[in-house]
């Protein structure tokens, strides 16, 4: 008789349920209202009813990067994006592509534009003013307290961007919660959660030095909803907000 794992290795791996089809066939103006419903009451939490973006990417674009083709939204709808927040679903496949066709329909409505000079913008950010290098990164400088800036206005949009800067407590991803723990020896550590499930959790402190433990190793263990980003909304003028959301705007990566 053949061990159980050998049979198991010997199995055809299974198949995802995607559609036969690389268009989107439920794109009616009947389509995208049902798909409007099931996207306000299973998406717009974290991408915003316009689909401006917040917790989750910026979907009023003429092109989404990862989603460039109506298979590859259905994918991303249906399956989501592993090591992000993004969610599968357990939607029929006609509701997935409903969705879908609304989630196309936010990139064709007009959006809020940027006003403000991205030169301008990029010395605030980079420069002492803004500060923003001590704990994000774009490209290869600035620190790791904070997400990545590199493609930030491929992801954000206008609003969101100006609502950090007001107001960054206002929401706070998962991802970048603030935690302090204390070791069953005594030690106590602050920093940035960067990852925990049941038996561990790692976090890096305001020094850049990442710590992991063994949940058992610790006595105490409390996660926060703050943030350690400042409001700018004294720091800087209307104008130099305006000039700073131009500049993030405009760092894209690789991405057109």
């Amino acid at each position: 008789m053949i061990p159980v794992l050998l049979w198991f290795l010997f199995q055809a791996p299974p198949t995802l349920d995607l559609p036969r089809v690389d268009q989107n066939p439920f794109t009616t103006s009947e389509d995208i209202a049902l798909g409007q419903k099931l996207y306000n009451g299973r998406c717009a939490g974290c991408h915003g009813l316009t689909g401006d973006g917040g917790k989750g990417a910026n979907l009023a674009v003429p092109a989404l990067p990862r989603a460039r083709t109506d298979l590859a939204l259905y994918r991303i709808v249906r399956y989501g994006l592993p090591e992000t927040e993004m969610p599968a679903t357990l939607l029929a496949p006609q509701e997935v592509w409903q969705i879908s066709a609304f989630v196309r329909s936010l990139g064709s409505s007009p959006n809020q534009g940027a006003k403000g000079d991205p030169a301008k913008g990029e010395q605030l950010v980079l420069g002492t003013r803004g500060g923003c290098l001590q704990c994000h990164a774009i490209a290869l400088q600035g620190g790791r307290m904070g997400p990545a800036l590199t493609d930030i206005g491929a992801k954000r949009s206008p609003g969101h961007l100006r609502r950090k800067l007001l107001e960054p407590a206002a929401e706070i991803t998962e991802s970048f919660r603030l935690a302090t723990v204390v070791t069953k020896a005594g030690a106590r550590i602050t920093g940035v959660r960067l990852n925990e499930d049941p038996f561990s959790l790692q976090l890096r402190d305001f020094s850049d030095t990442m710590h992991s433990f063994f949940k058992d190793q610790l006595a105490s263990v409390n996660v926060e909803r703050r943030t350690t980003m400042p409001s700018y909304k004294n720091r800087l003028t209307d104008a130099e907000i305006d000039d700073t959301v131009a500049y993030l705007l405009s760092l894209r990566g690789n991405l057109p």
